[in-house]
């Protein structure tokens, strides 16, 4: 496979027609066209199946309820191409290993279960009934239930995942590092702490009545594309939409819908962003904190000359907590601080403030520029304290959003994938089923793979997921993964996980795509999703599956249960053969769920509520909870005094979700055919006597002594901060410490990196020569 390189600036609104061209593009390629039309045309509708791509909520209003990214993800997924056994015969696990990870799920579907021949180096073909009894053979063997690590990807099912805790917290651990881990844990446990519950407070509906909406690090064009119809709905009605975002990206500067034909033949567009604000990476905190400054002033002097404050002073005092302390550390944080670390001027941060106090009603949106640094946990809560001065919360159009990635991560916490439950849900799990659940606290992911480098793990069982590319400190994860003495991978396509073998056994299990119709022993299935909203879908795939070897995860997630723990306290195979049972035992265990199957013939879905937007509060004292933390004092206080040249953070391409790479090109940036690129402020690049396109390494400094260096990436001048970075993932995953998270969240710090660059070797000697 050849792609054109080059470097050529998009000029382009987002969507319009690139995103046409780029949609159809793909649905060809996939060799199933009139299949993946009529897919297209089911996804995210009733009786349709849901977008196994972003979180974003469904509108129910447009004829086409997809997005490029979605169209990618559906047609990546349906695709004509396999790999089975004659392919593994023919290519060996380390061979295989040194292919790019574009090349390893472009060769198609998984299509039989497969395990891993240590002494041929191929996987080879065994039977679904072997494979179960091969990972009950080494469960069994454990010295103790926590040897086992049950990993999970946001795309799994509610029912899939609630079953899969189920098993795992009756088998003895609560072990369930999952993808939330690595990217919104920090949006969570934040929230938790202020208002009781992790999850965002608004609707869908909420972005047509907000008098502005304030976008905190997050690329919605690529992203979760089906968000800029929101942004652009809101900005027509009047809304400003102001942005904080370390790039310039363009869809949150001008997008044309591509649902309207005159903005796809035209250069008509919508402009997005009504002011754009370009931080340092870590510097949200900051920015808000100058806003709260200015405001807080602004409210000071009106107090002082007997007039009405800004701030909400009723809601403050019936439903918040430690107000004074909060802005006693405001006024004591200097504006020489704010404006060193946030990167912008006290100016620009006032013009950010009265756009704020002019909105009567305000949404806080962000995403992962956010929720992956050190302090991420308490710029999340200092985003929520902006947002209870003004008492921004329960009521139309204003309140808090955090924007899930993966298509049920929220779900997936929801239904008990969580290495921290509460004491209710493992109460309620006790009394359902009559067991006695673990109460200890389990490993998140960075403490998983910790763990098995100390060779205290024995199994990981992924479902779905790609952890072996998805993780930080790349070579150091692909040594813990092959520590372990089973690795058994539930996927639909082939990736760098697989590669990864455990040193004694490794298995790869093929699952159905959420496209593909699930039949069971009842008949036809459908599972449920929850979005960014709290909006739980059904979903019902509508293709034929490629192969009669595939099975679902909620199928394969039995088959392994019944395995090792035997159908004597639950039937699990009957929970596989029809899902209808699953919802009835998750309605009867976990909130909000009551006649969960029946709710699922609403048109729609259904909201599972939250306390907080009813100004509920599930904190210690029944009140929201402002938080007095100080700006940190520093990005990369392990370093000491050590000076940072750059800050570096890892992003998607366009052509990218999560680890899946669908394509080279990242066109709104002006990258294709390549990948090894490092954006760059072009004055950076001058005082280090660099040109554009030109070669240079990239090293992390760190004080564990461990040497983390990639090579040999491409030089790309862009609108970005001085002293700022930008490179895709996983290629620069290796950059990451593993020792590196946030405080309070455990989430590697991907968007705070501190590195150092120089030529590549070759470059350099050429300019000498």
């Amino acid at each position: 496979m050849k792609f054109k390189s080059e470097i050529k600036p998009y000029r382009a609104a987002a969507g319009g027609w690139g995103s046409l061209e780029a949609t159809t593009r793909f649905v060809f390629d996939s060799k199933q066209v009139l299949k993946n039309m009529r897919n297209l045309m089911r996804m995210n509708k009733a009786k349709g199946f849901d977008c196994p791509g972003c979180a974003w909520g469904d509108d129910n209003k447009s004829t086409f309820s997809f997005c490029e990214n979605g169209a990618k993800a559906v047609t990546w997924e349906a695709t004509r191409r396999f790999v089975d056994a004659e392919f593994f015969a023919a290519h060996s696990v380390s061979a295989l290993y040194q292919q790019s990870d574009y090349f390893l799920e472009y060769q198609g579907r998984l299509t039989q279960p497969l395990r891993y021949n240590r002494a041929t180096d191929h996987y080879e073909p065994i039977g679904w009934d072997d494979a179960f009894a091969l990972i009950a053979r080494h469960l069994q063997a454990m010295d103790n239930p926590d040897q086992l690590e049950l990993y999970t990807s946001g795309r799994a099912s509610n029912e899939a995942s609630w079953l899969y805790q189920l098993f795992g917290r009756m088998f003895g651990t609560n072990n369930f590092p999952d993808c939330s881990n690595m990217c919104h844990e920090a949006s969570g446990t934040g929230l938790k702490r202020s208002i009781g519950v992790g999850k965002g407070t608004i609707r869908l509906d909420d972005f047509d009545q907000a008098n502005a909406i304030f976008v905190f690090g997050q690329n919605p064009g690529t992203n979760h594309p089906r968000m800029l119809h929101s942004l652009r709905h809101a900005a027509d009605h009047g809304a400003k939409i102001v942005t904080f975002n370390t790039l310039r990206e363009r869809g949150l500067e001008r997008f044309a819908d591509p649902q309207k034909p005159l903005e796809v033949v035209t250069s008509k567009a919508g402009t997005i962003s009504s002011t754009y604000y370009q931080p340092n990476l870590g510097g949200d905190m900051a920015a808000v904190r100058g806003m709260v400054k200015v405001l807080s002033e602004t409210h000071q002097a009106r107090i002082a000359a007997g007039e009405k404050g800004l701030f909400d002073e009723a809601f403050i005092q019936a439903n918040t907590e430690g107000v004074d302390a909060y802005l006693a550390q405001v006024a004591a944080t200097e504006w020489a601080q704010i404006e060193q670390q946030s990167g912008l001027t006290e100016q620009q941060i006032r013009e950010a403030a009265a756009i704020y106090q002019s909105a009567e009603r305000v949404i806080c949106t962000w995403a992962m520029g956010i929720t992956q640094h050190k302090h991420s946990v308490d710029t999340v809560r200092e985003i929520v304290n902006l947002q209870l001065l003004f008492g921004q919360l329960g009521k139309p159009g204003a309140g808090l959003c955090p924007v899930r990635g993966h298509s049920n991560v929220q779900g997936n916490r929801t239904m008990g994938i969580d290495e921290k439950p509460t004491k209710a849900f493992l109460d309620s799990m006790a009394n359902h089923f009559g067991f006695e659940p673990p109460r200890n606290i389990g490993h998140n992911t960075v403490e998983a793979l910790e763990a098995m480098l100390r060779d205290e793990i024995k199994v990981l069982i992924a479902l779905g997921g790609n952890l072996a590319a998805a993780a930080p400190d790349s070579p150091r994860t692909e040594e813990a993964l092959s520590r372990c003495e089973l690795t058994v991978q539930i996927s639909t396509k082939l990736n760098r996980s697989h590669l990864v073998p455990g040193k004694q056994d490794a298995l790869i299990l093929p699952t159905l795509g959420r496209t593909e119709q699930d039949i069971q022993a009842s008949g036809p299935q459908f599972i449920t999703v929850e979005d960014s909203f709290s909006m739980v879908h059904a979903s019902e795939g509508v293709g034929k599956p490629i192969a009669d070897t595939q099975r679902s995860e909620t199928w394969i997630v039995a088959g392994i249960a019944n395995a090792v723990l035997g159908s004597e306290k639950l039937d699990w195979l009957a929970l596989a053969g029809n899902y209808d049972l699953i919802r009835d035992h998750i309605a009867a265990t976990i909130p909000g769920f009551k006649d969960f199957n029946q709710q699922c013939e609403l048109p729609g879905g259904f909201w599972l509520g939250n306390a907080a937007a009813e100004l509920r509060f599930n904190t210690l004292n029944n009140k929201a909870q402002f938080s007095a933390a100080a700006l940190p004092d520093s990005l990369f206080p392990q370093l000491g005094d050590t000076k940072v040249p750059f800050t570096l953070q890892t992003l998607r391409s366009h052509d990218q979700y999560n680890t899946t790479i669908y394509g080279l090109d990242d066109r709104y940036r002006g990258v294709y055919g390549q990948r090894e690129v490092l954006f760059i402020h072009p004055d950076d690049m001058a005082e280090l006597g660099l040109q554009a396109g030109e070669n240079v390494d990239i090293e992390t400094l760190w004080n564990d002594g461990i040497i983390r260096k990639v090579s040999g990436f491409k030089l790309v001048p862009y609108a970005i901060p001085r002293g700022n970075l930008a490179a895709y993932y996983p290629e620069t995953n290796p950059l990451v410490p593993l020792s590196s998270f946030g405080d309070g969240s455990g989430t590697p710090t991907s968007k705070s990196v501190p590195v150092k660059i120089s030529l590549s070797p070759v470059v350099a000697s050429q300019r000498i020569a």
